[in-house]
């Protein structure tokens, strides 16, 4: 029984060899298709490569080479070997880089050429690290990379995934081979029941963990998945039908910026069967699916977790616009504690944070930072963050909650709400808004009509665009920095 990514490629190559597995398309010129035996000898065959160079069991080696197919590749390559790959962030600099690179231990960087120059300055950080570009290891590969092929430990680590450094420098997550099994399986067993006859898509960067589950769910379906260049809300659709796509999964700003796009009469002519998205936003939730004629379902899961949470199509209907995450996944505990935290356990989980205190308690449970609700049938609904509350004159202010009735007025397209000191009154709320033709008053009024006077905004900036992590998440700890420096108060909204 295949207990790894690779023993399932490799029997998937061994069933239907001609079948597609990845299309990557990149632009108008850069487009193809392999097959599953193309992927299954284009990894082996940069395990041999790796090999050679001296990578094996244990070693871990960056790669930053964005939404191509060696990232994919070079992520299988060195399963095979029992090594494990560090994602670099195609958006770090110098500083940001070389932090990764000395905490993850990277023996070896395998980078596309534009990143050359950035990688050796950082290397220069950790000393000794040498860089490669996939052209490198496709000029001395083995020519029977077969030999290097091996049964590994599925508890191996094959990632020191970086989260993105919200609450302080990037933590290395370390991902074993159970955990994507686990993750890619509970796809095919569960909703959305993926099979070989699914076409999904992904638009994120591969650095990113969510393009890597969805490699490894396609692998275990047997179907095939469409990789974009990036995430481009115009075109995104266009995507989607050239494609014949079936599933697809979006999170954070995406709905919200497709829903702002300008109507199209063929935007109905498509094959999805199912989206998966998380944090829809629950006013625009209905919108969704009457646009574009499908369900929109909730899913929760952490880059330290995977996959925890779903709606499932038996109960979809009902949950429309609540803000309901699902019920737990079949291999996934939920509990509370006394502040309304979320725990989660399981297997099939991270195995810790490398070089750091495990976050597990005694008993295997994980504190997600989150803070939920559970209702009478079990499903779980989120309230907002232990580290994203506003304490505002006594009151505690969810910044989510704020931020979606923000999402809802028709002109916003991005918002982020944040704390910002007050000697008053401890903090005040200060919104970060991207809304074109709208200005703070209309917005402070909007959110007077729909939150109680304390959770109403008191301090705006209206921006044309406002910073994103990799996922596609407004990046509150910039949003916070700027807040802090700032004193005036917009001339409405807020109780006084």
């Amino acid at each position: 029984m295949a207990e790894t990514l690779v023993e399932h490629l490799d029997e998937a190559a061994g069933r239907h060899p001609d079948r597609p597995a990845w299309t990557f398309d990149l632009g108008a010129d850069d487009r193809t298709t392999w097959s599953f035996a193309e992927v299954a000898g284009a990894s082996a065959a940069y395990a041999a490569a790796l090999a050679a160079r001296g990578v094996g069991a244990g070693d871990r080696v960056g790669v930053m080479t964005g939404n191509s197919a060696d990232s994919p590749l070079l992520w299988l390559a060195l399963q095979r070997l029992g090594a494990a790959s560090v994602p670099l962030n195609v958006r770090y600099r110098h500083d940001d880089l070389g932090h990764v690179l000395a905490d993850s231990g990277a023996r070896l960087v395998v980078a596309a050429e534009e990143h050359h120059d950035l990688v050796r300055s950082a290397v220069d950080l950790t000393g000794g690290v040498e860089v490669l570009s996939p052209a490198d290891l496709q000029a001395h590969r083995d020519p029977a990379p077969s030999s290097i092929a091996g049964r590994v430990d599925p508890d191996a680590v094959v990632n020191v995934q970086y989260t993105s450094g919200t609450t302080g420098r990037p933590k290395g997550c370390l991902l074993t081979h159970r955990y994507w099994t686990t993750l890619g399986g509970s796809m095919v067993t569960e909703f959305p029941h993926l099979g070989p006859d699914d076409v999904m898509l992904t638009a994120q960067p591969f650095h990113y963990v969510d393009p890597q589950w969805n490699v490894a769910a396609a692998l275990m379906a047997g179907a095939h998945l469409v990789v974009l260049d990036g995430f481009h809300p115009s075109t995104f659709w266009a995507k989607v039908r050239e494609h014949d796509v079936t599933y697809f999964y979006c999170l954070a700003s995406m709905p919200t910026l497709l829903l702002r796009m300008p109507p199209d009469p063929h935007e109905r002519d498509h094959r999805v069967r199912a989206v998966q998205c998380s944090a829809i936003p629950p006013a625009l939730h209905a919108q969704l699916e009457a646009r574009w004629g499908v369900g929109w379902y909730e899913a929760f899961g952490m880059t330290e977790t995977g996959a925890d949470i779903r709606v499932g199509a038996e109960e979809h209907a009902a949950l429309v616009g609540t803000g309901c995450l699902g019920r737990p996944a079949a291999h996934r505990e939920v509990r509370l504690d006394e502040q309304g935290q979320l725990w989660l356990r399981g297997p099939g989980m991270m195995l810790g944070y490398l070089g750091l205190d495990s976050p597990f308690d005694a008993e295997g449970w994980f504190p997600t930072g989150d803070l939920a609700r559970l209702d009478d049938h079990g499903r779980v609904y989120l309230t907002g963050r232990l580290k994203d509350m506003i304490r505002r004159s006594g009151e505690n202010i969810a910044a989510v909650e704020v931020e979606e009735v923000l999402l809802a007025h028709p002109a916003v397209r991005l918002a982020g709400v944040v704390g910002v000191p007050d000697d008053v009154r401890g903090e005040e709320v200060m919104a970060f808004v991207v809304a074109p033709g709208a200005d703070e008053h209309e917005l402070a009024r909007w959110c007077e009509e729909r939150l109680a006077p304390f959770k109403v905004p008191s301090r705006w900036a209206l921006r044309e665009e406002l910073p994103l992590t990799a996922s596609h998440r407004v990046e509150k700890a910039v949003l916070r920095a700027e807040a802090a420096r700032t004193a005036a108060p917009a001339p409405r909204g807020g109780s006084r």
